[in-house]
């Protein structure tokens, strides 16, 4: 195996810094050598204790640091598509968060770029894929014990929204994590997208529409449902469970503490995806540090990322015109074949 692999994260925020600390606390193999953000106090701030870690304000600066092997991309998703494509041109593998671009032209600029480099450089950060209890189900669905799945009934839930939180937002964030578990889980395309609307919740803001619940529909002819409630107020809650012919499997109960006393039981209920899935991403990191020191590139890759873009947006559609929308795919590159689910 190879040196310790020298790491350039893009973008400090709240994400940005909690991989920084994981590349330096918990991880093995990997370290921290520069961390780029626009704002030079945030990144100093990300970066305080981690011997000889330096700081750009320009993604280009930190990408030519010496040192760097490889780049962990946490800003915001409009910037992805420009450091995507910069990482390529170095030939610097690269684990981007998702989306790995919001809009559907710019993902498939990416799939197409790295196809014309003949060799896969990006794995696209879709951690649900490696939290162990969807990793159980999918054992499970994949040896078809249960026979064929028919249903996936799928809950989101927040306790609330950042600021500046959307309508379409609740599609193209927080399902897009359903929308990739859902094609990984059943090894499928999602072809249609119909949103459905209850009232929004009084603890919503003004003029979000919040919660929703989607259903897609899949190339076999199973469902997806997505329930996804971002103001609930109460915890942050992700479940999921398969609805097969010969049986059901639930995921997502686990995760939490009981507590029995003087004749009650209470259960906590996390407060923050990176507490409910503080493991995935763990596991998440250390295999993309253990597969780029091999000089290898495994989990989700660009055509993931660029499924959950189109599917995303025929989502938004649906929301705004409450009609079905069809889900359209470009082909897929030679690439990627035999992969993307």
């Amino acid at each position: 195996m190879s040196e310790v692999l020298g790491v350039a994260v893009l973008g400090a925020g709240h994400m940005g810094a909690d991989h920084i600390r994981r590349l330096d606390r918990v991880v093995r193999g990997a370290r921290v050598v520069t961390v780029a953000d626009p704002d030079a106090g945030r990144a100093e701030e990300a970066v305080a204790g981690i011997d000889g870690a330096s700081v750009h304000t320009d993604v280009a600066g930190a990408l030519d640091t010496p040192g760097v092997a490889a780049v962990l991309i946490a800003s915001p998703g409009p910037a992805h598509e420009e450091a995507l494509l910069a990482c390529f041109a170095r030939g610097l593998p690269v684990l981007c968060e998702k989306p790995m671009v919001p809009d559907s032209p710019g993902a498939l600029r990416v799939v197409e770029a790295e196809a014309r480099l003949g060799r896969r450089l990006a794995q696209i950060g879709f951690m649900r894929r490696y939290d162990a209890g969807y990793r159980q189900l999918k054992s499970l669905l994949d040896d078809g014990r249960m026979g064929r799945p028919l249903m996936l009934h799928c809950t989101h839930r927040n306790v609330a929204s950042p600021p500046g939180f959307t309508s379409a937002m609740l599609i193209n964030s927080s399902v897009s994590h359903e929308i990739d578990a859902a094609r990984w889980l059943l090894g499928q395309e999602l072809t249609a997208v119909t949103v459905l609307r209850p009232r929004s919740s009084a603890g919503a803001p003004d003029g979000l529409l919040d919660p929703q619940f989607v259903v897609f529909e899949t190339a076999e002819g199973a469902l997806v449902d997505v329930e996804v409630f971002v103001n609930c107020g109460f915890g942050y809650q992700v479940h999921c469970e398969a609805l097969c012919e010969a049986g059901s499997a639930r995921i997502g109960d686990e995760h939490a503490m009981s507590v029995t006393v003087r004749g009650t039981e209470a259960r906590e209920v996390p407060q923050d995806y990176l507490v409910r899935f503080a493991d995935a991403y763990d596991r998440e990191v250390q295999s993309w540090v253990d597969a780029t020191r091999q000089g290898k590139v495994t989990g989700p890759g660009a055509w993931d990322g660029y499924a959950a873009s189109v599917v995303a947006e025929a989502g938004v559609s649906a929301l705004e015109s409450g009609a079905r929308m069809a889900v359209d795919l470009a082909p897929r590159p030679d690439l990627y074949a035999g992969s993307g689910h």
